[in-house]
């Protein structure tokens, strides 16, 4: 009996793990996700994402550990009695059958009443606002159209998890932006939970409640967007979120979180992130929030080498005197050479070990 969306409340997965002979693909995944809650696995390619999402969805077995809704055990459950939502990055539509029949395909495996089919189909193309082409044909619809019918056959059984497998990455950048809202709003109105895999940061910081950032099979760092965006953990994480400077330096003094760091010969102020151990540390800053200054103004002295208008803002490439690259933001256009001072928000200078 697959698991009623009306009566659960988490899905916990303690130690979940999955190999491929030698290689541990997913290593002791736990976490545990509340009804309601929009969580994106976040990471790069082979870091784990779908095969944590696949495992959850019974397409692959675990090697160790469980999956429980409440107190139900469902990863010795085949996919087919877990009852989940599935939406694939190429939407696996039949071609033969129109809107209406690709949404209801689900429910008339499952037995449902013809008049309560019905009912749920149409409700369900309405959910996903796609009432005028319910008769067409997935060859006649537009790739953001597939994307929702394809939404609206995950929903239409009403399961307790839906699961997204980087489900916007065929599209262009205008119609991702728009399939975002609509995911966002289509879970509001489910009351369900989705667990949502995805590479691209903006489309995490977005969507979710939670982030679950992976790397190597490995959980790094589980929070919220806020969290991911301005106080990654680690280094990698860091890097991941959009934290293009890596900067090394020394450490001169610490107080809490509060470091005082020497870069190039300039005293700068800075947050740390984890423990510090031995002088040599990394500080890591976004372009955003490293704004090009006039030489005497006291940040990492650089000659600039490129800038680009994007916008409201300049962007530019600078280069330190140890030979760092930094990525920079500006009010104005500079010339290559030209000397500039490269400054931070201490709060926004983050400090992790260099080992």
């Amino acid at each position: 009996m697959a698991p009623s969306l009306s009566s659960f409340k988490t899905l916990r997965l303690d130690g979940v793990s999955r190999d491929f002979g030698t290689v541990n693909a997913l290593r002791d995944l736990t976490l545990t996700i509340e009804r309601g809650e929009f969580v994106a696995l976040l990471g790069p390619s082979g870091c784990g994402k779908s095969t944590a999402l696949n495992c959850i969805a019974g397409l692959l077995p675990t090697s160790r550990g469980a999956i429980f809704l409440d107190d139900h055990r469902l990863d010795i459950l085949p996919a087919e009695e877990r009852g989940f939502g599935m939406v694939f990055q190429n939407y696996a539509l039949f071609p033969h059958m129109t809107v209406r029949d690709n949404i209801g395909f689900g429910l008339k495996m499952r037995g449902v009443p013809k008049a309560e089919a019905a009912q749920r189909v149409e409700k369900a193309i309405e959910t996903v606002r796609l009432g005028t082409q319910a008769h067409k044909l997935p060859g006649q619809l537009s790739g953001g159209q597939q994307q929702r019918v394809a939404i609206a056959r995950a929903i239409v059984v009403e399961p307790p998890l839906v699961l997204m497998d980087e489900p916007l990455s065929n599209l262009d950048a205008k119609l991702r932006l728009e399939m975002r809202q609509e995911i966002r709003r289509i879970h509001a109105g489910l009351g369900s939970i989705t667990i949502y895999v995805t590479h691209d940061q903006d489309e995490a910081l977005s969507l979710a409640d939670r982030i679950v950032v992976l790397r190597d099979g490995m959980i790094r760092q589980v929070g919220t967007p806020e969290d991911l965006y301005a106080r990654p953990a680690h280094l990698d994480v860091a890097e991941f979120m959009g934290f293009r400077n890596r900067i090394p330096a020394k450490l001169k003094t610490r107080s809490g979180d509060a470091v005082a760091i020497d870069v190039n010969g300039v005293l700068l102020q800075g947050s740390a992130r984890e423990e510090l151990r031995g002088d040599d540390v990394i500080v890591a800053i976004r372009p955003d929030d490293l704004f090009a200054g006039e030489a005497h103004e006291g940040g990492i002295p650089a000659l600039v080498e490129a800038t680009e208008y994007r916008g409201r803002d300049f962007f530019g490439s600078a280069r330190a005197a140890d030979g760092t690259e930094l990525f920079f933001r500006s009010s104005r256009r500079h010339t290559p050479g030209e000397k500039v001072a490269l400054i931070a928000d201490p709060a926004r200078l983050l400090v992790y070990g260099a080992a």
